[in-house]
């Protein structure tokens, strides 16, 4: 009988399976999409209803108003991943770091205690795992260190405002609550219809999606600026999915928080143990005012220029250096900017600057070398000036989308006026300019540094190494692997080197770096490098 039956399987099976391989597409093709129209009726699960008796339904689904409004604090744990798109060293699939935070929220007091254990995937060893204090309100925050406190990144504050204010215990309360709430198209949400109700919250529209059939809020959407590294893409469109709904203390409460932005799944926060209204202490909350408030008073990204850290690595060679290095070289028919950084406003003092220095001398190219998006994010303030921009073959997708990115909500000058971007793509080595100061170009190739180019000074026998050389404390490198494959590079291509400079670091002597990778590339002893 078992003989029969293994026999007889491949007759039974294949059919069966090569049927539904043929039926797949057609039935993949009408599956809808998350954010497809809804055609079949004009509110789903509320028709006949106005906008705020269809936000009721969905109060009483999670337990009604007077429960929604008795939430007045609440404690949790949160476990979640953030995919670092800003970091990825070859793009999707990105890298990712982890999260562990216990969390305290005051409703009543608008303020949050947040004490987070970050793995850092790209620290240098027996270094991933980093444990901060962050408490803020929506008027600033810090975070608490064995120095005392320190300001707040304005970041870390809009994700605090977005717990307070537009998390599942108030949103819906919001939206009632708003004087402009109005229904939005209806829209399909992992293949069920919803509802959609839309107010203004922080001068944002903010849409609410209400599952048809059980009326629970699934998502909410809205298109908004971003003060983290989301800020190069100007107007970001975010959809937040609520699920994993348990019942909490007589609410029905969503224990899950999916983040995607820009078609990118970016973050996934799941809370553990959620309670209510526990007693809390005062001393969890508590911080340096003077520094809360001098987290409010910085700029961002909005970064400027600074020209006080000035090196002349060679004449006509200028390094100017900060968080992000920008070098300016004189070449006879114009000028090379070699990066353009951090931010529109950086990259328009960096060219106030070369105008200011070279009245009337052309500036005849821009390199971005990186694709890290604080690396580039300047290069639309080059684009919207009719700059020529040398970008890494690998790397145009990307820029071109950061190009053509709307920036409606903070127009920058690409935004007021348009145009197309004028790229030389570097996809080998490439010579620009004669003379003294001439330079190569050269893609390095190397599983970490696959999009980056280098920058070499054949005359000077300088090396440019984009964004792979910096110095710790201890002047050991961070990440060896970066600097081993910028010597490959090296070896490949046959320079020669007597100093090299970076983004972040300034001139080294070659031989210096050299030692430190062979140091980094020594056997280990008892899990320690012996360097």
């Amino acid at each position: 009988m078992d003989r029969s039956f293994d026999r007889r399987t491949p007759r039974l099976v294949l059919p069966a399976l090569i049927a539904l391989a043929l039926a797949t597409p057609a039935l993949a093709a009408d599956v809808p999409q998350d954010g497809d129209a809804v055609k079949q009726a004009v509110h789903p699960g509320c028709d006949h209803l106005d906008a705020k008796a269809c936000v009721q339904l969905a109060i009483d689904a999670m337990g009604g108003s007077e429960r929604l409004a008795g939430i007045h604090s609440e404690s949790y744990e949160a476990i979640g991943h953030t995919v670092l798109a800003e970091q990825s060293y070859r793009q999707q699939p990105f890298i990712t770091s982890y999260e562990r935070d216990k969390v305290t929220v005051d409703l009543d007091q608008q303020r949050i205690a947040r004490d987070v254990h970050l793995t850092w995937p790209e620290s240098d060893p027996h270094g991933a795992d980093v444990d901060v204090t962050l408490v803020a309100t929506p008027r600033g925050g810090v975070y608490r260190g064995k120095q005392g406190d320190s300001p707040a990144q304005l970041a870390d504050i809009d994700d605090a405002k977005d717990t307070l204010e537009l998390g599942p215990e108030r949103l819906l309360l919001h939206a009632m609550a708003a004087a402009d709430l109005h229904y939005a198209p209806s829209q399909w949400l992992r293949a069920t219809p919803h509802s959609a109700v839309e107010f203004s919250w922080d001068g944002v529209p903010v849409t609410v999606l209400l599952n048809a059939y059980n009326h629970l809020p699934d998502a909410l959407e809205r298109t908004r600026t971003f003060k983290d590294f989301w800020y190069a893409w100007g107007d970001v469109d975010q959809r937040i999915y609520f699920d994993n709904w348990h019942v909490v203390q007589g609410v029905v409460f969503p224990t899950n928080r999916v983040d995607r932005r820009n078609g990118v799944w970016f973050a996934s926060t799941q809370l553990l143990d959620p309670a209510f209204n526990l007693p809390m202490d005062a001393k969890t909350f508590a911080m340096d005012a003077a520094v809360a408030a001098k987290s409010m008073q910085s700029p961002g990204w909005n970064r400027q220029f600074s020209d006080k850290k000035r090196v002349e690595l060679a004449p006509g060679i200028e390094l100017y250096q900060g968080s992000w290095n920008t070098t300016l070289i004189r070449q006879d028919d114009g000028i090379v900017l070699l990066e353009a950084p951090i931010s529109s406003s950086y990259v328009q003092g960096v060219l106030a600057k070369v105008h200011g220095e070279y009245p009337g001398v052309p500036i005849k190219a821009v390199l971005t070398t990186s694709d890290s998006w604080p690396h580039m994010a300047g290069v639309r303030q080059a684009v919207a000036e009719g700059l020529p921009v040398y970008v890494l073959d690998l790397n145009k997708p990307l820029l071109d989308k950061l190009v053509s990115a709307p920036h409606r909500l903070q127009p920058d000058e690409l935004q007021a006026h348009p145009r197309a971007p004028r790229w030389t793509v570097v996809g080998d080595h490439l010579e620009l300019g004669k003379g003294t100061n001439r330079v190569v170009l050269y893609p390095l190739r190397g599983a970490s540094t696959e999009r980056q180019y280098m920058v070499y000074f054949p005359q000077q026998k300088l090396l440019y190494a984009s964004d792979t050389l910096v110095l710790n404390a201890d002047h050991t490198l961070y990440d060896p692997d970066l600097m081993y494959e910028v010597t490959q590079a090296v070896a490949r291509e046959h320079l020669q080197v007597d100093t090299v400079y970076a983004m972040h670091e300034g001139p080294t002597p070659w031989e210096q770096v050299r030692h430190l990778v062979e140091q980094a590339m020594m056997p280990t002893v008892a899990g320690k490098s012996t360097g």
